[in-house]
Protein backbone atom coordinates (compact mmCIF):
# COMPACT_ATOMS: atom_id res chain seq x y z
CA UNK A 1 0.00 0.00 0.00
CA UNK A 2 1.61 3.50 -1.18
CA UNK A 3 2.18 6.25 1.60
CA UNK A 4 -0.15 8.71 2.15
CA UNK A 5 1.31 11.75 3.46
CA UNK A 6 -1.75 14.17 2.79
CA UNK A 7 -4.46 11.29 5.14
CA UNK A 8 -1.10 11.34 7.27
CA UNK A 9 -1.25 14.65 7.94
CA UNK A 10 -5.32 14.76 8.14
CA UNK A 11 -5.14 11.84 10.70
CA UNK A 12 -2.24 13.43 13.06
CA UNK A 13 -4.40 16.75 12.57
CA UNK A 14 -7.71 14.97 14.07
CA UNK A 15 -5.60 13.62 16.51
CA UNK A 16 -4.02 16.84 18.16
CA UNK A 17 -7.72 18.48 17.94
CA UNK A 18 -8.88 16.00 19.93
CA UNK A 19 -5.89 16.07 22.34
CA UNK A 20 -6.57 19.61 22.26
CA UNK A 21 -10.65 19.41 23.17
CA UNK A 22 -10.20 17.09 25.90
CA UNK A 23 -7.03 19.25 27.05
CA UNK A 24 -9.45 22.29 26.96
CA UNK A 25 -12.01 20.06 29.00
CA UNK A 26 -9.50 18.92 31.66
CA UNK A 27 -8.66 22.61 32.11
CA UNK A 28 -11.99 23.32 32.69
CA UNK A 29 -12.70 21.30 34.99
CA UNK A 30 -9.48 21.59 37.29
CA UNK A 31 -10.68 25.62 37.08
CA UNK A 32 -14.18 24.39 38.27
CA UNK A 33 -12.33 22.26 40.75
CA UNK A 34 -10.20 24.97 42.36
CA UNK A 35 -12.80 27.58 42.19
CA UNK A 36 -15.17 25.15 44.22
CA UNK A 37 -11.85 24.36 46.34
CA UNK A 38 -11.64 28.14 46.93
CA UNK A 39 -14.79 28.27 48.18
CA UNK A 40 -14.75 25.12 50.67
CA UNK A 41 -12.20 26.98 51.68
CA UNK A 42 -13.75 30.13 52.52
CA UNK A 43 -16.98 28.64 53.70
CA UNK A 44 -14.30 26.13 56.25
CA UNK A 45 -12.85 29.52 57.56
CA UNK A 46 -15.78 31.39 57.93
CA UNK A 47 -17.47 28.17 60.12
CA UNK A 48 -14.26 28.40 61.67
CA UNK A 49 -14.54 32.60 62.50
CA UNK A 50 -18.31 31.31 63.93
CA UNK A 51 -17.32 28.57 65.99
CA UNK A 52 -15.01 30.60 67.28
CA UNK A 53 -17.74 33.89 67.86
CA UNK A 54 -20.01 31.26 68.73
CA UNK A 55 -17.17 29.74 71.59
CA UNK A 56 -16.54 33.44 72.59
CA UNK A 57 -20.28 34.17 73.18
CA UNK A 58 -20.73 30.65 75.24
CA UNK A 59 -17.65 31.75 77.53
CA UNK A 60 -19.36 35.40 77.85
CA UNK A 61 -22.57 33.64 79.08
CA UNK A 62 -20.99 31.01 81.14
CA UNK A 63 -19.18 34.01 83.69
CA UNK A 64 -22.45 36.44 83.18
CA UNK A 65 -24.53 32.73 84.87
CA UNK A 66 -21.89 32.53 87.26
CA UNK A 67 -21.26 36.31 88.35
CA UNK A 68 -25.11 36.60 88.63
CA UNK A 69 -25.14 33.55 90.26
CA UNK A 70 -21.98 34.38 92.85
CA UNK A 71 -24.43 37.77 92.83
CA UNK A 72 -27.35 36.74 93.90
CA UNK A 73 -26.08 34.33 96.41
CA UNK A 74 -23.96 36.93 98.17
CA UNK A 75 -26.97 39.75 98.25
CA UNK A 76 -29.72 37.73 99.77
CA UNK A 77 -29.97 33.74 100.71
CA UNK A 78 -32.21 31.92 98.56
CA UNK A 79 -35.99 31.62 98.61
CA UNK A 80 -35.92 28.51 97.36
CA UNK A 81 -34.56 25.22 99.01
CA UNK A 82 -34.30 23.04 95.95
CA UNK A 83 -36.60 19.82 95.24
CA UNK A 84 -39.07 19.02 97.22
CA UNK A 85 -39.41 15.34 99.09
CA UNK A 86 -41.51 13.19 97.40
CA UNK A 87 -43.15 12.22 100.27
CA UNK A 88 -42.68 15.18 102.71
CA UNK A 89 -43.95 14.77 106.42
CA UNK A 90 -46.97 16.13 107.66
CA UNK A 91 -46.19 19.88 109.59
CA UNK A 92 -47.79 20.64 112.98
CA UNK A 93 -47.92 18.37 116.11
CA UNK A 94 -48.02 14.61 116.17
CA UNK A 95 -51.18 13.21 117.57
CA UNK A 96 -50.56 10.44 120.46
CA UNK A 97 -47.68 9.67 121.69
CA UNK A 98 -45.77 11.20 118.84
CA UNK A 99 -46.68 14.58 120.10
CA UNK A 100 -43.85 15.39 122.47
CA UNK A 101 -43.45 16.64 125.80
CA UNK A 102 -46.57 18.56 126.16
CA UNK A 103 -45.90 22.47 127.54
CA UNK A 104 -48.55 25.07 128.57
CA UNK A 105 -47.70 29.24 130.06
CA UNK A 106 -48.10 29.28 133.86
CA UNK A 107 -50.84 30.58 134.96
CA UNK A 108 -50.32 34.76 136.61
CA UNK A 109 -49.51 34.86 140.13
CA UNK A 110 -51.57 38.10 140.09
CA UNK A 111 -54.72 39.13 138.08
CA UNK A 112 -55.39 42.75 137.31
CA UNK A 113 -58.91 42.55 135.79
CA UNK A 114 -62.25 40.14 136.74
CA UNK A 115 -64.20 39.30 133.97
CA UNK A 116 -67.68 37.43 134.75
CA UNK A 117 -68.80 35.62 131.29
CA UNK A 118 -72.67 35.77 131.64
CA UNK A 119 -73.60 32.39 130.81
CA UNK A 120 -75.97 31.28 127.43
CA UNK A 121 -79.75 32.59 128.16
CA UNK A 122 -80.60 28.76 126.59
CA UNK A 123 -79.13 25.32 124.97
CA UNK A 124 -79.48 25.37 121.34
CA UNK A 125 -82.27 22.78 121.25
CA UNK A 126 -84.22 25.10 123.58
CA UNK A 127 -84.01 23.77 126.91
CA UNK A 128 -82.98 25.36 130.13
CA UNK A 129 -79.26 25.79 131.50
CA UNK A 130 -77.85 24.92 134.49
CA UNK A 131 -74.81 25.92 135.67
CA UNK A 132 -72.35 23.17 137.05
CA UNK A 133 -68.60 24.92 137.55
CA UNK A 134 -66.99 27.85 136.51
CA UNK A 135 -63.62 27.11 134.70
CA UNK A 136 -60.73 30.28 134.52
CA UNK A 137 -58.97 31.26 131.69
CA UNK A 138 -56.54 34.08 130.94
CA UNK A 139 -55.73 36.67 129.03
CA UNK A 140 -52.48 39.03 129.07
CA UNK A 141 -53.54 42.25 126.88
CA UNK A 142 -51.69 44.98 126.17
CA UNK A 143 -52.60 48.48 127.13
CA UNK A 144 -53.38 51.39 124.11
CA UNK A 145 -52.61 54.24 125.88
CA UNK A 146 -50.33 57.43 126.19
CA UNK A 147 -49.62 60.01 129.04
CA UNK A 148 -48.30 63.08 129.35
CA UNK A 149 -45.06 64.06 131.35
CA UNK A 150 -43.86 67.83 132.29
CA UNK A 151 -40.70 68.41 133.67
CA UNK A 152 -39.98 71.83 135.47
CA UNK A 153 -36.26 72.44 134.86
CA UNK A 154 -34.59 74.64 136.94
CA UNK A 155 -32.26 76.94 134.68
CA UNK A 156 -29.48 78.25 137.03
CA UNK A 157 -26.51 81.01 136.43
CA UNK A 158 -23.25 80.30 137.59
CA UNK A 159 -22.27 83.45 140.74
CA UNK A 160 -18.68 82.80 139.47
CA UNK A 161 -18.53 81.84 135.98
CA UNK A 162 -21.96 83.33 134.56
CA UNK A 163 -22.24 80.25 132.98
CA UNK A 164 -25.75 78.62 132.22
CA UNK A 165 -26.33 75.37 133.89
CA UNK A 166 -29.84 73.69 133.87
CA UNK A 167 -31.08 70.26 135.73
CA UNK A 168 -31.55 67.02 134.28
CA UNK A 169 -34.16 64.12 134.66
CA UNK A 170 -33.00 60.36 133.76
CA UNK A 171 -36.32 60.05 131.91
CA UNK A 172 -35.34 63.26 129.83
CA UNK A 173 -33.88 62.79 126.44
CA UNK A 174 -32.77 65.77 125.94
CA UNK A 175 -32.04 68.74 127.53
CA UNK A 176 -33.55 71.18 124.61
CA UNK A 177 -36.26 73.82 125.59
CA UNK A 178 -38.38 76.34 124.22
CA UNK A 179 -39.48 75.75 120.53
CA UNK A 180 -38.08 71.86 121.32
CA UNK A 181 -39.17 71.39 124.54
CA UNK A 182 -42.32 68.77 123.22
CA UNK A 183 -40.63 65.41 122.99
CA UNK A 184 -41.11 61.87 122.88
CA UNK A 185 -40.14 59.59 126.29
CA UNK A 186 -37.43 57.06 126.17
CA UNK A 187 -39.29 54.34 126.35
CA UNK A 188 -41.14 55.02 122.86
CA UNK A 189 -38.08 56.23 121.23
CA UNK A 190 -36.20 52.80 122.50
CA UNK A 191 -39.32 50.68 121.04
CA UNK A 192 -38.89 52.97 117.79
CA UNK A 193 -34.96 52.59 117.48
CA UNK A 194 -35.42 49.32 117.68
CA UNK A 195 -37.97 48.27 115.17
CA UNK A 196 -35.76 50.05 112.76
CA UNK A 197 -32.61 49.07 113.48
CA UNK A 198 -33.17 45.69 115.47
CA UNK A 199 -35.91 44.40 113.23
CA UNK A 200 -35.29 46.23 109.95
CA UNK A 201 -38.80 48.04 109.49
CA UNK A 202 -38.46 51.56 107.50
CA UNK A 203 -39.26 55.06 109.66
CA UNK A 204 -42.74 55.30 107.73
CA UNK A 205 -43.73 51.82 109.23
CA UNK A 206 -42.25 52.42 112.55
CA UNK A 207 -44.86 55.83 112.10
CA UNK A 208 -47.40 54.07 111.31
CA UNK A 209 -46.63 50.91 114.28
CA UNK A 210 -46.98 53.73 116.97
CA UNK A 211 -49.77 55.24 115.93
CA UNK A 212 -51.95 52.46 115.74
CA UNK A 213 -50.92 50.83 118.70
CA UNK A 214 -50.18 53.64 121.08
CA UNK A 215 -52.00 56.61 119.70
CA UNK A 216 -48.46 58.64 119.41
CA UNK A 217 -48.39 61.12 116.63
CA UNK A 218 -44.82 60.69 115.01
CA UNK A 219 -43.23 62.03 111.48
CA UNK A 220 -41.17 59.73 110.03
CA UNK A 221 -38.49 62.55 110.77
CA UNK A 222 -39.05 62.51 113.94
CA UNK A 223 -37.81 58.58 113.94
CA UNK A 224 -34.57 59.41 111.55
CA UNK A 225 -33.56 61.96 114.08
CA UNK A 226 -33.93 60.23 117.27
CA UNK A 227 -31.73 57.27 115.62
CA UNK A 228 -29.39 60.04 114.43
CA UNK A 229 -29.45 61.23 118.14
CA UNK A 230 -29.00 57.44 119.74
CA UNK A 231 -26.73 56.46 117.29
CA UNK A 232 -24.51 59.93 118.53
CA UNK A 233 -24.26 58.93 122.31
CA UNK A 234 -22.89 55.29 121.68
CA UNK A 235 -20.28 56.29 118.83
CA UNK A 236 -18.02 56.05 122.11
CA UNK A 237 -19.16 52.20 122.67
CA UNK A 238 -18.83 51.58 118.79
CA UNK A 239 -15.09 52.77 119.08
CA UNK A 240 -14.59 50.58 122.24
CA UNK A 241 -16.42 47.79 120.67
CA UNK A 242 -13.94 47.89 117.67
CA UNK A 243 -10.97 47.66 120.34
CA UNK A 244 -12.04 45.09 122.06
CA UNK A 245 -12.57 43.07 118.64
CA UNK A 246 -9.21 44.02 117.65
CA UNK A 247 -7.97 42.33 121.31
CA UNK A 248 -10.19 38.86 120.55
CA UNK A 249 -8.18 35.54 120.46
CA UNK A 250 -10.98 34.82 117.64
CA UNK A 251 -12.99 36.64 115.20
CA UNK A 252 -15.25 35.74 112.21
CA UNK A 253 -15.53 38.02 109.48
CA UNK A 254 -17.64 39.00 106.52
CA UNK A 255 -19.38 41.51 104.32
CA UNK A 256 -22.05 41.75 102.00
CA UNK A 257 -23.34 44.56 99.47
CA UNK A 258 -24.65 47.90 101.14
CA UNK A 259 -26.06 50.74 98.96
CA UNK A 260 -25.38 54.32 100.60
CA UNK A 261 -26.87 56.97 98.61
CA UNK A 262 -27.46 55.17 95.60
CA UNK A 263 -24.01 53.75 95.26
CA UNK A 264 -22.38 50.14 95.95
CA UNK A 265 -20.93 50.17 99.52
CA UNK A 266 -19.87 47.18 101.68
CA UNK A 267 -21.01 45.93 105.02
CA UNK A 268 -18.73 44.43 107.15
CA UNK A 269 -18.83 42.30 110.01
CA UNK A 270 -16.15 41.26 112.62
CA UNK A 271 -17.62 38.26 115.18
CA UNK A 272 -14.99 37.58 118.33
CA UNK A 273 -16.57 35.35 121.89
CA UNK A 274 -18.24 38.68 123.32
CA UNK A 275 -18.82 41.19 120.82
CA UNK A 276 -19.80 42.29 117.45
CA UNK A 277 -18.66 45.06 115.55
CA UNK A 278 -20.25 46.27 112.03
CA UNK A 279 -18.96 49.23 109.75
CA UNK A 280 -20.10 50.74 106.16
CA UNK A 281 -17.05 50.56 104.23
CA UNK A 282 -16.63 52.25 100.54
CA UNK A 283 -14.34 48.94 99.20
CA UNK A 284 -14.06 45.47 99.67
CA UNK A 285 -10.29 45.04 99.88
CA UNK A 286 -7.73 44.53 102.32
CA UNK A 287 -7.45 48.15 103.85
CA UNK A 288 -11.00 48.17 104.74
CA UNK A 289 -10.58 44.89 106.54
CA UNK A 290 -7.55 46.65 108.07
CA UNK A 291 -9.73 49.47 109.29
CA UNK A 292 -12.06 46.96 111.48
CA UNK A 293 -9.32 44.46 113.04
CA UNK A 294 -5.96 46.19 112.43
CA UNK A 295 -3.39 45.50 109.45
CA UNK A 296 -1.31 43.43 112.18
CA UNK A 297 -4.17 41.27 113.93
CA UNK A 298 -2.57 38.43 115.26
CA UNK A 299 -5.16 36.12 116.55
CA UNK A 300 -7.59 32.94 114.59
CA UNK A 301 -9.18 35.13 111.70
CA UNK A 302 -11.92 33.05 110.08
CA UNK A 303 -13.82 33.32 106.88
CA UNK A 304 -15.01 32.59 103.57
CA UNK A 305 -11.58 32.46 101.60
CA UNK A 306 -11.90 35.58 100.38
CA UNK A 307 -8.05 36.57 98.85
CA UNK A 308 -8.07 39.76 100.66
CA UNK A 309 -7.85 38.02 104.15
CA UNK A 310 -4.74 35.92 103.59
CA UNK A 311 -2.78 39.20 103.87
CA UNK A 312 -3.15 39.64 107.20
CA UNK A 313 0.44 37.96 107.36
CA UNK A 314 0.28 37.83 111.40
CA UNK A 315 -2.78 36.41 111.82
CA UNK A 316 -4.04 32.42 111.83
CA UNK A 317 -6.47 31.70 109.30
CA UNK A 318 -9.74 29.06 108.66
CA UNK A 319 -11.07 28.77 105.58
CA UNK A 320 -15.00 28.40 105.66
CA UNK A 321 -15.78 24.43 105.49
CA UNK A 322 -19.24 25.24 104.43
CA UNK A 323 -18.48 27.55 101.62
CA UNK A 324 -16.29 24.68 99.81
CA UNK A 325 -18.82 22.30 100.54
CA UNK A 326 -21.53 24.07 99.05
CA UNK A 327 -19.35 25.53 96.44
CA UNK A 328 -18.89 21.49 95.57
CA UNK A 329 -22.68 21.03 95.55
CA UNK A 330 -23.44 23.76 93.22
CA UNK A 331 -20.40 22.15 90.79
CA UNK A 332 -21.99 18.75 91.17
CA UNK A 333 -25.34 19.44 90.13
CA UNK A 334 -23.85 21.50 87.09
CA UNK A 335 -21.52 19.40 85.84
CA UNK A 336 -21.50 16.33 83.44
CA UNK A 337 -20.93 12.92 84.99
CA UNK A 338 -17.16 12.85 83.97
CA UNK A 339 -16.39 16.53 85.93
CA UNK A 340 -18.52 15.85 88.65
CA UNK A 341 -15.59 13.39 90.14
CA UNK A 342 -13.13 16.03 91.21
CA UNK A 343 -16.02 18.21 93.20
CA UNK A 344 -17.35 14.81 94.08
CA UNK A 345 -13.73 13.81 95.74
CA UNK A 346 -13.24 17.32 97.61
CA UNK A 347 -16.47 16.96 99.27
CA UNK A 348 -15.74 13.48 100.26
CA UNK A 349 -12.69 14.60 101.81
CA UNK A 350 -13.78 17.99 103.64
CA UNK A 351 -16.93 15.84 104.80
CA UNK A 352 -14.12 13.18 106.29
CA UNK A 353 -12.24 16.55 108.03
CA UNK A 354 -16.37 17.32 110.20
CA UNK A 355 -16.43 13.51 111.16
CA UNK A 356 -13.39 13.40 112.49
CA UNK A 357 -13.64 16.54 115.14
CA UNK A 358 -17.21 14.90 116.04
CA UNK A 359 -15.27 11.54 116.85
CA UNK A 360 -12.60 13.72 119.04
CA UNK A 361 -15.59 15.89 120.65
CA UNK A 362 -17.02 12.56 121.57
CA UNK A 363 -13.60 11.28 123.17
CA UNK A 364 -13.28 9.08 120.63
CA UNK A 365 -9.65 9.36 119.40
CA UNK A 366 -7.22 10.98 121.40
CA UNK A 367 -5.10 14.26 120.69
CA UNK A 368 -2.10 12.54 119.24
CA UNK A 369 -4.84 10.06 116.73
CA UNK A 370 -6.64 13.68 115.83
CA UNK A 371 -3.36 15.12 114.29
CA UNK A 372 -2.37 11.41 112.64
CA UNK A 373 -5.62 11.20 111.21
CA UNK A 374 -5.28 14.82 110.28
CA UNK A 375 -2.35 14.42 108.61
CA UNK A 376 -3.75 11.59 106.60
CA UNK A 377 -6.53 13.66 105.53
CA UNK A 378 -4.31 16.33 103.98
CA UNK A 379 -2.62 13.92 101.97
CA UNK A 380 -5.63 12.52 100.40
CA UNK A 381 -6.53 16.12 99.80
CA UNK A 382 -3.17 16.49 98.15
CA UNK A 383 -4.12 13.41 95.85
CA UNK A 384 -7.08 14.74 94.67
CA UNK A 385 -5.73 18.32 94.56
CA UNK A 386 -2.88 17.08 91.95
CA UNK A 387 -6.12 15.81 89.36
CA UNK A 388 -8.87 17.96 88.73
CA UNK A 389 -9.18 17.37 84.95
CA UNK A 390 -9.95 19.41 82.09
CA UNK A 391 -12.90 21.04 83.24
CA UNK A 392 -12.22 25.11 83.62
CA UNK A 393 -15.10 25.15 86.69
CA UNK A 394 -12.65 22.00 88.16
CA UNK A 395 -9.60 23.93 87.78
CA UNK A 396 -10.78 27.26 88.94
CA UNK A 397 -11.99 25.40 92.06
CA UNK A 398 -8.55 23.33 92.57
CA UNK A 399 -6.61 27.12 92.22
CA UNK A 400 -8.70 28.25 95.06
CA UNK A 401 -8.10 25.40 97.01
CA UNK A 402 -4.63 25.40 96.98
CA UNK A 403 -4.38 28.95 97.74
CA UNK A 404 -6.61 27.74 101.06
CA UNK A 405 -5.54 24.45 101.65
CA UNK A 406 -2.91 25.77 104.80
CA UNK A 407 -6.40 27.17 106.15
CA UNK A 408 -8.52 23.81 105.60
CA UNK A 409 -8.24 21.93 108.30
CA UNK A 410 -6.94 24.32 110.76
CA UNK A 411 -9.60 23.69 113.29
CA UNK A 412 -8.57 19.97 113.68
CA UNK A 413 -5.02 21.33 114.69
CA UNK A 414 -6.81 23.44 116.76
CA UNK A 415 -9.96 21.92 118.52
CA UNK A 416 -12.38 24.16 119.64
CA UNK A 417 -11.68 26.50 116.65
CA UNK A 418 -15.41 26.75 114.40
CA UNK A 419 -14.52 25.27 110.81
CA UNK A 420 -16.97 27.77 109.47
CA UNK A 421 -17.91 31.57 109.83
CA UNK A 422 -21.43 31.00 110.28
CA UNK A 423 -20.87 33.41 113.11
CA UNK A 424 -20.75 36.52 111.10
CA UNK A 425 -22.91 35.04 108.50
CA UNK A 426 -25.81 35.13 111.22
CA UNK A 427 -24.82 38.52 112.44
CA UNK A 428 -25.26 39.44 108.63
CA UNK A 429 -28.66 38.01 108.19
CA UNK A 430 -29.82 39.91 110.60
CA UNK A 431 -29.21 43.61 108.33
CA UNK A 432 -30.60 41.15 105.30
CA UNK A 433 -33.91 41.86 106.05
CA UNK A 434 -33.39 45.59 106.36
CA UNK A 435 -31.57 45.69 103.07
CA UNK A 436 -34.70 43.69 101.79
CA UNK A 437 -37.30 46.34 102.95
CA UNK A 438 -35.51 49.79 102.47
CA UNK A 439 -32.38 49.10 100.68
CA UNK A 440 -29.68 50.86 102.14
CA UNK A 441 -29.00 54.68 103.58
CA UNK A 442 -29.95 57.98 102.05
CA UNK A 443 -26.92 59.12 103.26
CA UNK A 444 -23.43 58.49 104.53
CA UNK A 445 -24.58 59.84 108.22
CA UNK A 446 -27.22 57.53 107.90
CA UNK A 447 -24.60 54.19 107.41
CA UNK A 448 -22.53 55.52 110.07
CA UNK A 449 -25.89 55.38 112.22
CA UNK A 450 -26.79 52.03 111.03
CA UNK A 451 -23.13 50.96 111.96
CA UNK A 452 -23.02 52.08 115.44
CA UNK A 453 -26.33 50.60 116.85
CA UNK A 454 -26.10 47.42 114.75
CA UNK A 455 -23.03 46.61 116.72
CA UNK A 456 -24.39 47.96 119.92
CA UNK A 457 -27.66 45.93 119.63
CA UNK A 458 -25.95 42.66 117.93
CA UNK A 459 -23.27 42.69 120.92
CA UNK A 460 -26.34 43.06 123.82
CA UNK A 461 -27.80 39.93 121.83
CA UNK A 462 -24.70 38.30 122.14
CA UNK A 463 -23.99 38.90 125.39
CA UNK A 464 -27.81 38.16 126.56
CA UNK A 465 -28.50 41.69 127.68
CA UNK A 466 -31.81 43.34 126.10
CA UNK A 467 -31.40 45.56 123.86
CA UNK A 468 -34.03 48.12 124.82
CA UNK A 469 -32.35 48.39 128.27
CA UNK A 470 -29.25 49.35 126.64
CA UNK A 471 -31.32 51.64 124.30
CA UNK A 472 -33.06 53.21 127.06
CA UNK A 473 -29.65 53.71 128.66
CA UNK A 474 -27.99 55.68 125.66
CA UNK A 475 -31.05 58.04 125.84
CA UNK A 476 -31.22 58.61 129.57
CA UNK A 477 -27.42 59.23 129.63
CA UNK A 478 -26.57 63.00 129.35
CA UNK A 479 -22.95 61.95 128.89
CA UNK A 480 -21.92 62.27 125.43
CA UNK A 481 -18.62 59.89 125.85
CA UNK A 482 -20.36 57.48 127.68
CA UNK A 483 -19.29 53.52 127.21
CA UNK A 484 -21.99 51.11 127.75
CA UNK A 485 -20.67 47.62 130.10
CA UNK A 486 -21.07 46.07 126.99
CA UNK A 487 -17.60 46.75 126.06
CA UNK A 488 -15.32 43.52 127.63
CA UNK A 489 -12.61 44.79 130.18
CA UNK A 490 -8.77 45.48 128.23
CA UNK A 491 -6.80 41.91 128.26
CA UNK A 492 -3.50 41.35 127.77
CA UNK A 493 -2.18 41.10 124.06
CA UNK A 494 -1.65 37.70 122.66
CA UNK A 495 1.47 36.31 121.75
CA UNK A 496 2.09 36.40 117.99
CA UNK A 497 1.94 33.28 115.86
CA UNK A 498 4.51 32.24 113.99
CA UNK A 499 2.73 31.12 110.88
CA UNK A 500 5.44 29.74 108.61
CA UNK A 501 5.96 26.68 111.35
CA UNK A 502 3.72 23.60 110.51
CA UNK A 503 0.77 23.71 113.19
CA UNK A 504 1.55 20.64 114.88
CA UNK A 505 5.06 22.39 116.08
CA UNK A 506 3.71 25.41 117.27
CA UNK A 507 0.59 24.20 118.28
CA UNK A 508 -1.02 24.93 122.08
CA UNK A 509 -4.71 24.37 123.93
CA UNK A 510 -5.84 28.24 124.71
CA UNK A 511 -7.57 28.17 128.12
CA UNK A 512 -10.79 28.82 126.10
CA UNK A 513 -10.64 25.75 123.62
CA UNK A 514 -11.92 22.48 124.54
CA UNK A 515 -9.67 20.40 126.43
CA UNK A 516 -8.24 17.18 125.33
CA UNK A 517 -10.09 13.73 125.76
CA UNK A 518 -9.16 11.20 128.17
CA UNK A 519 -5.41 9.58 127.59
CA UNK A 520 -5.22 6.10 126.20
CA UNK A 521 -7.22 6.57 123.03
CA UNK A 522 -5.94 5.20 119.87
CA UNK A 523 -6.40 6.96 116.83
CA UNK A 524 -8.50 5.44 114.04
CA UNK A 525 -7.96 5.25 110.37
CA UNK A 526 -9.23 8.15 108.36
Amino acid sequence: MAFDPIATLREWKHKVASLQERWRGARRENEQLRKENEQLRRREKQLEQEREQLRQEVEKLKRQLEQAQRASKRQAAPFSRGTRKQNPKTPGRKSGSAYGQRHSKAIPPKVDEVIAVPPPAQCMCGGPLKVERIEAQYQQEIVRQTFWRRFDVPVCRCQKCHKRVQGRDPRQTSDALGAAAVQLGPDALALAVKMNKGLGMPHADVAAVLQDGFQLQVNRSTICRAVDRVARRGEATWHALRDAARRSMVNGMDETGWNVAAQLRWLWVAVSEQVTFCDILPGRGFPQAAAILGADYDGWLTHDGWKPYAKFLRASHQSCLAHLLRRCQDMIKAASPAAARFPLQVQAVLQQGLALRDRYNHHEISLHGLFTATGRLEVKLDRVLAHPGRDAANLRFAKHLLHERLYIFMFLYCPGLDATNNVSERAIRALIGARKNWGGNRTPRGARAQAVLTSILQTAKQQDTKPFDVLLELLGSSDPHKILDLVPAPETPLEPVNASLHPPLWFTVPDILAPPPSPGLAAAPV
